[in-house]
Formats: structure tokens, sequence, C-alpha cells
């Protein structure tokens, strides 16, 4: 199938399932947390998902490699780069399986009703303030700082468009890790899986994965770490086995 690009755009192999995406290397790139979370994250077949944020729409085409079953919605505020998810979708004839939305998920009853989703994954922005930002409305900007939501806004609207029992998934970073297990409780979406991520085995955790469940009970699983690499440019076993073949051509 052929697909425009446009300028500085790009397709990148994904190595599932022979998918490809679009992405711009001047605006925003996939980065390995949103494979370690399509990892991490469950869909069942007849579950219905939903990736906030879905950015180029990574997560849900590798998700959809991944399980097969299952209906996915992307949503995304940037036009641009929803637009690059459409786009992706169709190069990889998904358009029955994976559809994307433009939209702000502080206005998500504008988009989706109450408990309509079995699922929602999310890789939100990380950072929070001023710090090391330039231009707000640049496109890396608004992936990477708390400029158009905040995680709050992300929990709270997950919680309402989640089923009972609705499985929401995220990766973030270490160091907010209180803040977000007591935002999800407060929410009444209780954690029940974590998993934290090394660099390497000697450094400190840099990521970590977690999962709740919506009005689920008291109980949580610590999964054992995660180890990225082995030395400097040599992934572990384990990171080979998630990205799937020729796992040196993937983007980090």
């Amino acid at each position: 199938m052929t697909i425009n690009l446009k300028e500085n755009e790009r397709v990148d192999c994904l190595q599932r399932k022979g998918y490809q995406i679009i992405q711009d290397p001047g605006k925003f790139c996939f980065g390995i947390d949103a494979v370690l979370l399509s990892d991490f994250a469950h869909v069942k077949e007849e579950d219905k998902a939903l990736d906030i944020g879905t950015g180029t729409g990574i997560i849900p085409i590798l998700m959809e490699a991944r399980y097969g079953g299952g209906t996915f919605t992307g949503l995304e505020i940037q036009e641009e780069s929803a637009d690059m998810a459409r786009r992706s979708v169709a190069l990889n004839h998904l358009e029955d399986k994976i559809t994307i939305v433009t939209g702000d998920i502080k206005e998500a009853e504008a988009y989706f009703e109450a408990a309509s989703f079995d699922v929602i994954t999310c890789n939100p922005p990380y950072m929070i303030g001023q710090h090391g930002l330039t231009n707000p409305e640049e496109p890396k900007a608004i992936a990477r700082h708390e400029i158009k939501c905040t995680l709050e806004d992300i929990i709270e609207r997950s919680a309402r468009l989640l089923v009972s029992g609705g499985k929401f998934y995220m990766v973030h970073r270490p160091f907010r890790l209180a803040e977000i297990m007591t935002c999800m409780s407060k929410y009444k979406i209780e954690p029940k899986r974590l998993r934290l991520v090394y660099p390497y085995v000697d450094k400190e955790p840099n990521m970590v994965l977690i999962e709740g469940a919506r009005g689920g009970k008291s109980r949580m699983t610590v999964e054992k770490p995660l180890i990225v690499y082995e030395a400097p440019g040599v992934y572990t076993k384990e990171i080979l086995e998630i990205y799937g073949e020729d796992s040196d051509k993937m983007e980090e």
C-alpha cells in the first residue's frame, strides 16, 4: 500500500508481523518505554482497549501485533501525531482493529461513554514544572512535560472510562511512584502489579511499569527487576525477546 510521507518523515520496521510505523525524528520517535509497556499490558480476545496520548500509534500497533485479538483506540491531542498514527494504521491494514481519535483526555466524555473500555494503556509525559522547556508548544515538549494534561487528569479520566474490574497499565518514572499509587487509589484504581526497570544491574531504576484494576481488592505483586543492558549497547536476553527479531534495528 502506498502511503504519502511528509517532509522529514520516515518508515521504520517494528519487527512484529511485518508492521511498520511512520515517524518524524525531528518531532518525536517512540522509545523503549512504549515497547516495554506494550509487552507488560495484556489484552484479551474481546477487550476494547484505549491508549491515552498514543502519539504516532506505537502502543496499539505493537499490542495488536502481540495479541491479535481485541480492538484498539488511540487518543492523541496533537493532530500532526494523530495523522501519522492514522497513516501507520492504514499502512499496516489495521483500520478494522485500530481507530485514532484526535482529542484531549480532559474532555474524554465528549468522545467516549463512561465504562466503555476493558483496558487502558498510557505512556504519559513524565516531567512536571518548567525544567528543560524551551518552547512548550513543540511536540517533544508536549510528549515529555505535563503541559496538556497532568498525571491526575489521566488517572481520573481512566477511572471513568474503565469497566468495573478493567485494567489500567502505565509506564512512568520511579521518582513519582508514591504520587502515582496515591492517585490511583484515590480514584479506585487499585495497584495490582509493579515492575521496576533498570538500565544496568548495578544502577538505580529509571522506569516503572504498573498495572491497576478498577475497583480491585488491595493486593499487589512486585515482579522481578527488568534489566535493559548487559553492557553498553548490548541488550539483555529478556529485552531482546521483548523486542523480537533483529532487535539491534529497533528504535531505542
